[in-house]
Parts: structure tokens; C-alpha cells; sequence
């Protein structure tokens, strides 16, 4: 820098020294990574896929019904609503938001397309459109409180939570279940489930995985050649066998069963559905920047309360999805809503991985975590433990998922302060 001031001159412009400046060549320094970097920066998914792993060889290894096909696709079909649901909470807590409110949407939803078809005679289709505006102005309400008026999610959806659960008492009258006949909506996930041919069984996972390992691999050559930060080789290769052997085992379990069922199509369609979203689209971006500062997303030119709205709508309208595969599940609607149901949704996606303050966590967190929590539950069951014990190892495994993600989020601020 001494020799580009005596070069220019005491008098030389700033934009000159800046110009000067551009020329010199920088060394390149990548520090080496310890491995308490690379587990909390590449490989942070490990620590909930090795409890998963280790939830299933403990009970496999005290019941071995745990892996056999009857159980584990029963795993899967309870698994489904939940997954659904936890789906779209991820999208509000990635902006940092929360909504307590979407377990009673979804099954206020549920009541109204039961209502119209077993009370009133419609058709499936009019039934699940009405059902499907009616979470969408849900959601609507939801946005325009938190986003417009700027009162706090919490409060807004839990005033909605109450307000959605004397709806229910309402429209069921004396009635405290209702149940629904309709062919199309039990072949989803209830007694008369259907399955997938093996063919597409087989072929519609096998060509999904692929497809999301290949997008993984031309992003990677992609960045590597434009220059810009990339993931490691080695989470590269992790994340493409774990990919490759977690989904092809599953259809492995369920091919030697009965099959695939079409709660686990709709449950993975929608998964991948809104990883494109969140991955490949101005929309999905957008909705990480504005969870990791609004602030500064605004001053980027991202309408943040248009973002805000647009995901909370979304939001309540996946819980329409999710009580529909629930109901064909029970085979009835209820107007009470499961106590513990708000909570597994939004401990789904926790266990899995997302972030509660916004801005970090992959939809496919939702995956591992309903799998921790379903496996849980029905390993507990198998060794006739009571619902007691169930809900206090949910909620020690909650604790440790959320004391895990707000020290990780403590380091990396340290890491950051100290560069």
C-alpha cells in the first residue's frame, strides 16, 4: 500500500488508491477446519440422524415387530398428516415466526368438508374447494395480523387457535365425531388404503432421489466454477448416500409388505415440491433473507410483508392437505383437536433441525424429526409403556433439539465476532 501512495502521490484521488488497490493480488488462506467447524457448518444434519438411527436399533433390538413390514408402514401412515403439517410450520419458522393455530385450521377444515358431504351431499371436489378457502383465509387473517399490524405471532395465533376451537363445537353441534364415507378420501391413509403398482412404487422414489442427488452434484460443479462458496466434498457424498440408502430402505420395507401407499406419495411429492421452492426459486430465497434480518432483506428491495402473508397462507393451506390425509386415517373428524398434536408439528420440524429464529433449517428436516417422534411413539407402545412416559421423552428430546440449535447459533456468533 506504501508504494501505490508514493506511485500516486500525497495528492492522489481516492477512487485512484481504491483502483490501485483492485490490482493486488491477495493470497488466498483457507484455514483448516477443526472438526467441531465442520460438524456445526457441513455436517450439522448428523447428530438427528444418528439419535434416529440409534431410537431404531433400541427398539428393533428389545421388539423386533419394530422393522417388520405390518409396523413400519403403520409408522408411516401416522406419520403422514403429521409430516404434512410440519411441512408448512417450517415455512414460518424459517421467516422466524411461529403459528399455533395450524392444528386447529387444518381440523376446522377437516369438520367443514365432512359437514358438506356427509350432512349435506356433496360432491368430494366442492367440499375439499370450500375446505381449501377456508384455510386459505385462515392463513390470510393470520398474515395480515403478524405482517400488517405487527402483533406478535404467538399472540395472534393462539387468539385464532381458541377462536378455530369453538368453531368446531359449532358446526358439529352435539356431535362429538363425524364420520366420512367418501371412497376417494379413505383409499388415502384409512382402512381401505391404497398402494402404489411396484413399478411406481419402486420407480417414483428411486427417480426422486436421484434427481435430488444430481441437483446437489451440478449445483456443486456449478458454484465451484463461478467461483462462489461451496459446500464440502465430503457433505456432498454424506448427504447423497444418506439420501440414497434412508429412502430406498423404506421402500425396501414397504415393497416387502403391501407396497408404498399413497399418503407416503403425497407426504414426499409436497417435501420435494417446496425444496424446489425454497432452493431454486426468488420466493424461497426470499424467505430465508427476510428470517435472517428483515431489516436488511427490506433495504434489499424484498417485500417483506408480502413474503410474510404469502406464508402464512401457505401455511394454512397445507393443514387443509394434512387433515384430509388425517381424516381418511381416522375415518372421522372430531371437534377436539389432539392435545398433543400443535406440539408434535412444530417438534417435528425442531428435532429435525430448524431453526426457531428464523432463517436456517431445510425441509427436509421434517422427515427425520416426525420419525424420531412417530418411532418414539409406536417403539414406547410396542413395550406397553403409557402415554406418560411417551410425553416426557418427546419433550427431552425437544429440549435437547432447541438447547442444541441456540448454542450452535451461540458459536457461530462468537465464530463470526472474532474474525
Amino acid at each position: 500500500m506504501s508504494d501505490m501512495i508514493e506511485k500516486h502521490g500525497a495528492d492522489a484521488s481516492v477512487a485512484e488508491v481504491q483502483a490501485a488497490a483492485s490490482t493486488v493480488e491477495v493470497p488466498s488462506y483457507q484455514p483448516r477446519q477443526t472438526f467441531r467447524q465442520m460438524l456445526r457448518n457441513d455436517l450439522g444434519f448428523l447428530p438427528v440422524l444418528l439419535t434416529l438411527v440409534l431410537i431404531i436399533i433400541f427398539f428393533q433390538v428389545l421388539n423386533p415387530i419394530f422393522l417388520q413390514g405390518e409396523n413400519f408402514t403403520n409408522i408411516l401412515l401416522q406419520s403422514a398428516s403429521l409430516g404434512i403439517y410440519s411441512s408448512g410450520i417450517v415455512l414460518v419458522l424459517l421467516l422466524g415466526e411461529i403459528d399455533l393455530s395450524v392444528a386447529a385450521v387444518g381440523t376446522l377444515c377437516g369438520v367443514i368438508m365432512a359437514v358438506l358431504t356427509e350432512r349435506h351431499g356433496w360432491a368430494i371436489a366442492p367440499a375439499l374447494v370450500v375446505a381449501l378457502l377456508a384455510g386459505g383465509c385462515a392463513g390470510l387473517l393470520n398474515g395480515l395480523f403478524v405482517a400488517v399490524l405487527r402483533i406478535p405471532s404467538f399472540i395472534v395465533t393462539l387468539a385464532f387457535f381458541i377462536i378455530y376451537s369453538g368453531l368446531l363445537l359449532f358446526l358439529l353441534g352435539t356431535q362429538t365425531t363425524q364420520s366420512v364415507g367418501d371412497p376417494f378420501i379413505l383409499a388415502l391413509a384409512g382402512t381401505r388404503v391404497s398402494y402404489f403398482t411396484d413399478v411406481l412404487g419402486v420407480g417414483l422414489p428411486t427417480l426422486a432421489v436421484l434427481g435430488y442427488v444430481g441437483s446437489l452434484i451440478i449445483e456443486y460443479f456449478a458454484r465451484k466454477k463461478a467461483g462462489l462458496r461451496t459446500m464440502s466434498i465430503t457433505r456432498l457424498m454424506v448427504q447423497s448416500v444418506v439420501a440414497v440408502v434412508v429412502i430406498e430402505g423404506v421402500v425396501v420395507i414397504l415393497e416387502n409388505y403391501q407396497g408404498v401407499p399413497y399418503s407416503m406419495g403425497i407426504l414426499f411429492g409436497l417435501i420435494l415440491l417446496l425444496w424446489v421452492v425454497l432452493t431454486r426459486t426468488s420466493f424461497g430465497r426470499h424467505i430465508y433473507a427476510v428470517g435472517g434480518n428483515a431489516e436488511a432483506a427490506r433495504r434489499a428491495g424484498i417485500n417483506v410483508v408480502g413474503i410474510r402473508v404469502a406464508v402464512f397462507v401457505l401455511c394454512s393451506l397445507i393443514a387443509v392437505l394434512a387433515a384430509v390425509v388425517d381424516t381418511s386415517r381416522q375415518n372421522a373428524v372430531a371437534s377436539a383437536i389432539p392435545s398433543m398434536l400443535q406440539l408434535n408439528i412444530i417438534g417435528a420440524a425442531v428435532i429435525g433441525g430448524v431453526s426457531l429464529f428464523g432463517g436456517r433449517g431445510s425441509i427436509w428436516a421434517v422427515v427425520l424429526g416426525i420419525f424420531i417422534i412417530q418411532c418414539l411413539d409406536n417403539g414406547l407402545s410396542l413395550l406397553n409403556q403409557t402415554s406418560d412416559v411417551q410425553q416426557m421423552v418427546e419433550g427431552l428430546v425437544l429440549i435437547l433439539a432447541v438447547t442444541s440449535d441456540a448454542l450452535i447459533r451461540r458459536a457461530q456468533a462468537r465464530s463470526r465476532s472474532g474474525r
